[in-house]
């Protein structure tokens, strides 16, 4: 009996180790993650919308006027092209094709990618070369350039303008007194953009549920820590900031495309949200395979090799980063009016 008793005491007592050891390595890896710089998108509304609207802009109804405009295709010159061709909100807001095709299916001159949507908010900078600080400054850019929607700020207002129904719709945003003009269009489109934010079960796991992320998971997530991705994967959007491309190697695909960054060499870290769900990478969508794409990273920015093992690990962790979308339910837009511009694909 006294045998059979102490065997139980060792079991139970292995076990509460076992436990204790389990809470301490959740307990630290979270810890090590946010010392890191990684950090969650808050679960608390108010301070979620504190992030995402700083300025109190945002309104219901601002939104839902956003929203239409985002997929308005009669913001375009031809009026087949919105902002949701090339941000498309069902395939992750991106196109799925290496390089943006816009007015008279013209390829990006440059054979820039797409970046996504989702989660843009948490940027520092809009566009591969940071050139725009905010969603409502970016959303002026593709609208105006001929090799994306083609529209002069002139047309894109008459044909807002030349549609009641839209007039009306910025009243009510707005107020009675609203000027319709081009800056006030993108930036509701901005507001829009703002609410696209998707939680992760990564979210869940920094924010205190230590089951939200398998072990497979947590192992990828040590393994992301320990080569450095986080030196440019940071923050709540795991990038979004301007580093500098190539670091230390050289990119393999760097015939692709003349970008070369902004004028200090400097290029936007793209976002790792969903990122299972944007490909082809980098900035000329030149790889198709996340795993390559991580074993590109560690011999261009991190000047190591990554092996095919702790590269599969590290894809298994970025896969707990796909996030819940919002609903988004496609809008009906107001009918044109004799006034409205034609299409025009010249």
């Amino acid at each position: 009996m006294k045998i059979l008793s102490l065997l139980g005491i060792s079991l139970f007592t292995s076990t509460l180790l076992m436990a204790n050891t389990t809470h301490m390595s959740n307990t630290t890896l979270v810890e090590k993650a946010k010392n890191a710089g990684l950090k969650a998108i808050p679960t608390d509304a108010t301070a979620l919308k504190k992030l995402i609207d700083p300025k109190g802009e945002i309104t219901d109804e601002k939104v839902t006027l956003g929203k239409q405009l985002f997929f308005e295709p009669r913001l375009s010159k031809s009026g087949i092209i919105s902002c949701n061709t090339c941000h498309n909100l069902g395939l992750g807001g991106v196109d799925g094709v290496p390089a943006a095709v816009g007015h008279n299916w013209t390829a990006n001159p440059h054979h820039l990618n797409s970046p996504t949507v989702y989660n843009a908010v948490f940027f520092d900078a809009q566009f591969w070369d940071g050139r725009s600080p905010d969603l409502e400054d970016q959303a002026q850019g593709p609208m105006q350039a001929t090799p994306e929607m083609a529209a002069p700020k002139s047309l894109v207002e008459e044909r807002i303008n030349s549609i009641p129904e839209y007039v009306e719709s910025f009243q009510k945003a707005y107020g009675k007194d609203v000027k319709v003009d081009f800056k006030t269009i993108t930036s509701t489109i901005g507001l829009f953009e703002r609410t696209l934010v998707t939680p992760s079960r990564f979210d869940d796991y920094l924010n205190g549920n230590k089951d939200a992320l398998n072990d497979a998971e947590k192992e990828g997530l040590q393994l992301f820590i320990d080569k450095g991705c986080t030196a440019c994967h940071t923050g709540i959007a795991l990038g979004g900031s301007m580093q500098p491309f190539p670091a230390v190697g050289k990119y393999k695909y760097a015939n692709i495309g003349d970008f070369k960054g902004d004028k200090n060499g400097m290029v936007k870290t793209p976002t790792l949200r969903n990122i299972t769900q944007t490909a082809p990478y980098f900035h000329n969508g030149a790889i198709w395979s996340l795993k390559e794409a991580v074993q590109e990273m560690g011999t261009t920015q991190l000047g190591m090799k990554i092996s095919d093992e702790d590269a599969s690990k590290i894809v298994t962790f970025l896969g707990s980063l796909t996030g819940k979308k919002p609903e988004i339910i496609y809008p009906q837009f107001p009918m044109s009016t004799d006034k409205t511009a034609k299409p025009d694909f010249k």
